[in-house]
């Protein structure tokens, strides 16, 4: 069995937190360095001062017992006579150590501040027989209160050592205070330096802050559609490629340079499509009347004609039909691409909703419809016609691809300043694959099936479109069994008909 290494993710920290944690960091360690640096010096130059005082010192004690190679005292056992220790101790500071080490015998006089000897203990005369006698300092601890001495050791005759030694808690002091001032001048240094380094920091992105505000505005434009005229750019203080953040906003401009051309040739296209395409519409309802009046003349006239000729002029004429419907449709997109052709009225959307239910189920009777309205009527501003085509269309979808037996149900509820009308069925749902693209021109799911149900695949494309120019937004959701169409209208908002030009300028940051 194997198993799964587990990888932490790593904290995302800002650009404005690395530089100043990189700027806190890099003094810190400077601080360190510095700190222990003095701390040593300090240290050699205390102990060097320290073991100077100490061969003086050890200098005093040979001048009271005597040269090396003579006798320290009257006999090993009592290596001391009370002369030499007062001539010892009378040319000593105070604190100063003497040891005798005698074989395995070991005792040690201490000078107190007044200038008394006092004996010290076995426990802590011990270590002073530790002290080698090779004329070089070295550091033992008494303990027992006593703590660290600096200690020399000079050998007399018969194999007698005498100890010299100087207390190190004065230099230990010593190295403590100097420890912890750097300390806390490091601890205050860094956190002025932080702070300092936070200001200093963000004034110098405040240039990078300006340009992704622009890029900001930039990526909340509607570039996907309309006429845009894209005036947002990089200031010329934050674009001077001399530097980093200017390069960044230099390259920015020019993209936004490159974009600007692409969307005026686009809106261009377009704008020759879409005037194509009324044009078009326009120029074909005349003659599909024409073709359709005179189908259907030749149909009902007194005519002995072939059942085969009757046929086919039926079928001219249900394609005539179907194809004045298309350039019908086709030629409202294009009004309402132009913001065109709606009407601000008070209606009842209440009664439109009836109306629009009771022509559904007059065209499929096979499915279930129902209505669910409030109390009071639901009264709102807009076009009573565009908003019937809107709900028609949004029936005729339920009623033509969901089989016989689907229940579809039709509500309309108040939600704050806006009215909520929702068609709900339980039918097979909507491909997953087409629901992103539902409200687009010419979407289906299945082409040969709508073309034998008679749709175009504008249906849907103008219930978004004319909804959006009401100012509201119309949501789908579906899954198997249950698919919900939401169209959101505003209550009294006025039609606010589409600019043609969205014209974009750049606003200064404020700070």
């Amino acid at each position: 069995m194997t198993i799964p290494s587990i990888r932490l993710a790593r904290p995302r920290w800002s650009l404005r937190r690395r530089l100043v944690l990189a700027v806190v960091g890099l003094l810190a360690i400077v601080a360190i360095v510095i700190g222990s640096i003095s701390v040593l010096a300090l240290q050699g130059f205390l102990m060097n001062r320290l073991d100077d005082q100490l061969s003086a010192a050890n200098g005093r004690s040979q001048t009271g017992f005597g040269p090396p190679g003579s006798q320290p005292g009257d006999a090993p056992s009592d290596p001391f006579t009370n002369q030499q220790l007062q001539r010892t101790f009378d040319r000593q500071a105070p604190e100063t150590v003497i040891g005798i080490i005698a074989g395995s015998t070991v005792a040690g006089v201490r000078k107190d501040q007044s200038g008394t000897p006092v004996n010290l203990s076995t426990a802590q005369s011990k270590p002073l027989a530790t002290v080698p006698s090779t004329g070089f300092a070295t550091t033992v601890s008494l303990g027992n209160g006593l703590g660290s001495y600096r200690a020399i050791a000079v050998e007399y005759a018969n194999g007698v050592r005498v100890v010299t030694a100087l207390p190190l808690g004065e230099v230990q002091t010593t190295l403590l205070q100097l420890g912890l001032i750097i300390a806390i001048v490091t601890a205050a240094g860094l956190v002025l330096a932080a702070f300092l380094a936070l200001w200093i920091v963000r004034v110098a992105l405040r240039p990078l802050e300006r340009v992704v505000s622009t890029a900001t505005r930039v990526a909340e434009l509607p570039l996907d559609r309309g006429e845009v005229a894209l005036g947002v750019r990089v200031p010329d203080q934050d674009s001077d490629p001399r530097t980093e953040v200017g390069q960044v906003g230099a390259a920015i401009n020019r993209m936004l340079g490159h974009v600007a051309s692409a969307l005026t040739a686009r809106q261009a296209s377009e704008n020759k499509v879409r005037q194509f395409v009324a044009d078009a519409s326009h120029e074909l309802r005349t003659p599909l009347a024409a073709i359709r009046g005179y189908a259907e003349l030749t149909r009902r006239g007194d005519y002995d004609l072939p059942d085969d000729v009757v046929h086919s002029l039926g079928r001219v004429e249900s394609e005539a039909t179907r194809m004045t419907s298309l350039v019908e449709d086709l030629l409202l997109l294009a009004r309402l691409d132009e913001g065109r052709d709606l009407e601000s009225d008070p209606l009842d959307l209440s009664r439109l909703l009836i109306d629009a239910v009771s022509d559904a189920h007059a065209a499929g009777p096979e499915h279930g419809w129902s209505l669910e309205l409030p109390e009071e009527p639901v009264t709102i501003h807009g076009d009573d016609a565009r908003l019937h085509q809107v709900f028609a269309n949004i029936l005729a979808n339920a009623r033509v691809h969901t089989p016989a037996g689907t229940d579809v149900v039709t509500a309309v509820a108040i939600d704050g300043t806006n009215a909520v009308v929702t068609v709900t069925d339980d039918g097979p749902g909507i491909p997953p694959d087409l629901l992103p693209v539902l409200f687009e021109r010419f979407a289906r799911a299945d082409s040969s099936r709508s073309r034998a149900a008679g749709s175009t695949g504008l249906g849907l494309a103008i219930v978004a479109a004319v909804v959006e120019g009401h100012g509201g937004a119309v949501e789908v959701q579906s899954e198997p069994g249950s698919t919900s169409f939401r169209v959101i209208l505003p209550i009294t908002a006025p039609v606010d008909p589409r600019p043609e030009v969205v014209p974009i300028t750049a606003e200064p940051v404020a700070r």
